[in-house]
């Protein structure tokens, strides 16, 4: 089981990182638009927050968080829209703070939470490790979303690992979610570090295999980028079927971005 105290302080980096971007912009650009659409920066970070929320309820409160399950199934595809835009409608000073303080809080509880624990979510029950990398997994997927409409360039780091682990582990939810049976084999994923090293996953003689840089794969499963625009590479039809669906991010499943989007 990973521990907790460095996965916190890589979320806590990554948080920090995407604060710097946001935190000195006059007030009208957290109006821009982002790749996301309908959403501009201000509903990035108001998603961020808002999610921080349900995850704090989902640690202390399992019952009421059922009841947030309960009415995101009866609001349907408009209920993460409606909490980012609701967020977003805040003036930014006011905006940024709550995420500073919730996202706080979040970590403080998670750090709590006993060994062994699962912490109910809108997708599978999560370890508090795992629930810690899909808040890092989000927090810098949706900093590229501010950074591609900023025309920002980000400088990968090794804080990629676990939005790269928590893709690979999520790629039989991603076949599920489009109704697909997820293939019975392992497939192997050998992906090129900002510092030069490989990360590899899955069994070295796997028939199936992903290769590429790790930012391009982990562009690629939270659908940032659309495949073809990055390096990743699928070796085998179930392996190119799965960087076609891949979502390491809860919910139905996302339209992602159109092919040459970036280019």
């Amino acid at each position: 089981m990973a521990e907790l105290g460095p996965i916190l302080g890589d979320l806590a980096a990554e948080s920090q990182e995407l604060d710097d971007l946001v935190a000195g912009l006059p007030e009208g650009d957290w109006r821009l638009p982002t790749p996301a659409a309908g959403w501009t920066i201000a509903h990035q970070i108001a998603h961020l927050a808002w999610t921080d929320d349900k995850a704090l309820l989902a640690v202390r409160d399992p019952d009421g968080f059922a009841a947030e399950v309960r009415a995101a199934l009866t609001a349907g595809p408009g209920f993460v829209d409606e909490g980012a835009t609701e967020g977003a409608a805040a003036p930014p000073a006011e905006l940024l703070a709550s995420w500073r303080a919730g996202r706080a809080r979040l970590a403080d509880a998670l750090a709590a939470v006993p060994a062994g624990t699962k912490v109910p979510w809108f997708g599978p029950p999560m370890s508090p490790a795992s629930m810690v990398t899909a808040r890092l997994m989000e927090t810098w997927a949706h900093g590229q979303d501010v950074a591609d409409a900023l025309g920002a360039t980000r400088t990968p780091t090794a804080r990629l690992w676990h939005i790269a682990r928590f893709g690979v582990r999520t790629r039989d939810f991603a076949f599920q979610l489009h109704s697909l049976t997820p293939p019975a084999e392992e497939f192997r994923v050998e992906l090129t570090a900002p510092d030069g090293a490989t990360w590899s996953f899955g069994p070295a003689d796997a028939r199936e295999r992903v290769t590429g840089s790790a930012l391009g794969f982990c562009l690629v499963v939270t659908q940032r980028r659309h495949p073809a625009d990055t390096d990743v590479r699928a070796g085998g039809p179930a392996a190119e079927e799965w960087l076609r669906v891949a979502q390491a991010f809860a919910g139905p499943p996302g339209e992602g971005r159109k092919a040459g989007q970036f280019a």
